[in-house]
């Protein structure tokens, strides 16, 4: 039972802390976790260095270059894949071309292997990174599942980040495989976990990382570690030079210090020996309700001395502990080594948790959406086919004007009749840039002439809307959402107009079968969001002008 929480100790009280993130943090990772103890793994971690993305790297470098023989056989023996060792010495001893040559050879004797390693180079062609790994890992492989098995939920984040990378590359770049493995070899990304999320798992973490963290137990790890050996020494000495400010110098060997170097080097020295006694007051103060202060055995000396070194934590501690443990002091405990020489016995849980039932919809591939991913645009939804020829000076022409046409019959409604001939004047001149007088008069005339038309004064009235958007979700699963170019909501009805740019066609026969696909969506969504009025969908090819009332 712990004072601090008042229930029993759980994975997630207990904090270990190391110098620096490496082998025996790693080994400590690795040891808990095949003794069955939840543990969230080291707080930070170069992407590159799991197991879990070594694995899942081998198999894109597989899928790039299958003749990639060491690629391929990490990939045989990772997880992913599941060989042992002999399995796959008996496939690549002896043989006389490339390790993938020799297992389709053999294709009847590794039949699963065989299958699931084609199917990956039968995808990798025109499959992204991301989707790449995720077939991996969620596909018919179940690769997510057997790495968590082999490596323990400490893979998580790395296999998570490395998707996250995926797509960020597929954002910038071309998304290949080939270019995704040079674009990752290129960098590095550091994994950082966040130290203060609940979890129940023993936290590994620097003790420079844990600042502003506590845990009931805290242990640390590595205090028999010599302060003086933790860091490389540096090759360069800062020397300050008059009138030139800092220059770096040869560092000189222990027997050649001389002044300034020695100087120098002490004041290194001593700021490194406070900084290792300001990181011990750091970890010691991790702690609510029970220290450890542990370290890996030094090496005995020839000479019988003391194997520790006096700077360590672990010496410290004792120094200043031995002090206070005087007869009937309680909570202090001074042991150092083995007792026994033997290990503590591995401790089994008194009752094995039943096995978890795993529905069958978990196993099934997800069915295809009954919907696109994305909205439907109206003026997308039906192929064009209306044959046109290659566009001459004059069409160009053509539609540069329909543009400016189009432009201001958004603009002018909300201008006063009598004014709106000098105003598109203007705009035509300044805005448009166009300067022929007699150009600009045939533009001003045809949009004011359609605007003052009796057929189109409502369209173009007070309470119609210009480039309106809308969405709406069919009742067949569609989703449209567009804009149309003009709208006007009444009580008992709804009319919507687009405007035509090019040719005005002969007959209604003649309208595009685009245009009509268009109209029609506008409409059906119309009656989804104004559901019981009377919708009216109509084209106003501005050339004529002719207006065509395609429905009702």
């Amino acid at each position: 039972m712990l004072a601090s929480t008042g229930r029993p100790l759980s994975p997630g009280d207990i904090l270990v802390l190391v110098r620096s993130r490496g082998e025996l943090a790693s080994l400590i990772v690795t040891r808990l976790f095949s003794a069955g103890v939840p543990v969230a793994g080291v707080d930070r971690l170069h992407l590159h260095e799991p197991l879990a993305v070594q694995d899942l790297l081998a198999a894109v470098k597989f899928a790039v270059q299958p003749n990639d023989d060491l690629s391929l056989a990490c990939l045989l023996v990772s997880p992913l894949i599941g060989w042992d060792q002999e399995r796959l010495r008996a496939l690549a001893y002896g043989r006389k071309g490339s390790l993938w040559r020799e297992l389709r050879q053999r294709a009847a004797e590794f039949t699963e292997a065989h299958s699931a390693l084609a199917e990956l180079l039968r995808i990798a062609d025109f499959t992204p990174p991301s989707r790449f790994l995720e077939t991996i890992l969620s596909g018919p492989m179940q690769g997510r599942r057997r790495l968590y098995s082999r490596l323990g939920m400490a893979a998580r984040d790395a296999i998570d980040e490395l998707i996250n990378s995926a797509l960020e590359f597929e954002r910038n770049e071309i998304a290949s495989l080939d270019r995704f493995l040079s674009w990752f070899s290129r960098g590095t990304v550091d994994v950082q976990r966040d130290p203060g999320a609940p979890a129940n798992e023993v936290r590994v973490m620097t003790v420079h990382g844990a600042k502003g963290l506590e845990a009931p137990v805290v242990i640390l790890a590595d205090a028999t570690a010599d302060p003086a050996k933790l860091g490389r020494t540096p090759l360069a000495v800062d020397v300050e030079i008059a009138g030139a400010g800092p220059a770096p110098l040869l560092r000189p060997r222990k027997e050649e210090r001389v002044a300034p170097f020695e100087a120098i080097i002490q004041e290194e020295e001593q700021r490194d020996s406070e900084e290792h006694l300001r990181l011990l007051y750091v970890a010691m103060t991790r702690a609510a309700d029970r220290l450890v202060v542990s370290g890996v055995m030094p090496k005995a000396r020839k000479d019988g001395s003391e194997p520790r070194p006096p700077s360590s934590w672990h010496a410290i501690v004792e120094r200043a502990m031995a002090a206070i443990a005087a007869p009937g002091t309680q909570h202090v405990a001074l042991r150092y080594g083995n007792d026994a020489g033997s290990r503590p016995a591995r401790l089994k849980p008194k009752t094995e948790p039943p096995a978890t039932a795993v529905p069958d919809w978990a196993t099934r591939a997800a069915p295809p959406e009954a919907r696109p991913p994305r909205p439907l645009a109206p003026s997308a939804i039906a192929v064009d086919d209306e044959s046109a020829p290659p566009p001459s000076e004059a069409m160009r022409a053509a539609a540069l004007r329909g543009t400016w046409i189009h432009q201001l019959l958004e603009r002018l409604p909300p201008v006063e009749p009598s004014a709106r001939r000098e105003a598109a004047n203007r705009w035509l001149e300044l805005s448009a840039g166009v300067s022929d007088p007699g150009t600009r008069a045939e533009i001003v005339a045809q949009v004011c002439g359609i605007l003052s038309d009796p057929r189109f004064r409502d369209l173009f009235g007070p309470g119609s809307l210009a480039e309106a958007p809308l969405a709406a979700a069919l009742p067949d699963g569609r989703v449209i959402a567009g804009t149309v170019d003009r709208i006007l909501v009444e009580e008992a009805s709804i009319s919507v107009i687009d405007f035509k740019t090019g040719r005005v066609p002969a007959s209604d026969a003649d309208i595009p079968n685009a245009h009509r696909a268009q109209m029609a969506a506008y409409a059906q969504a119309l009656q989804v969001i104004f559901p019981g009025r009377r919708v009216s969908a109509s084209l106003l090819y501005t050339a004529g002008p002719k207006l065509i009332e395609l429905m009702p």
